[in-house]
């Protein structure tokens, strides 16, 4: 959700209000219920969602080659531990 800054015309309270961008935007002051004018503000807050955001979504193919050989070489070194079978009867 959006952030909107907000100035009252009457009192000079600024605040911000989190607000969805389809909500009608705020008519009155919440300390002196006067009119409020929205101000253009210098903080822009943008959350990005989903693939393709991210560093790691766009990562060299070499970055993705040395990560493939380290995640196989400690799949192998784990393959050699014992491990305890689930399905055996506990004493």
């Amino acid at each position: 959700m959006p952030l909107y800054e907000y100035e009252c015309r009457k009192c000079g309270y600024t605040f911000e209000e989190r607000r969805s961008i389809t909500a009608e935007p705020r008519k009155r002051c919440p300390k002196c219920r006067g009119k409020v004018q929205r101000l253009i503000s210098s903080n822009i807050h943008v959350l990005f969602k989903g693939s393709g955001f991210y560093c790691t979504d766009y990562r060299s193919e070499e970055y993705k080659k040395k990560e493939k050989a380290e995640r196989e070489a400690v799949g192998k070194s784990a393959s050699g531990k014992s491990t305890p079978d689930k399905n055996a009867a506990h004493t």
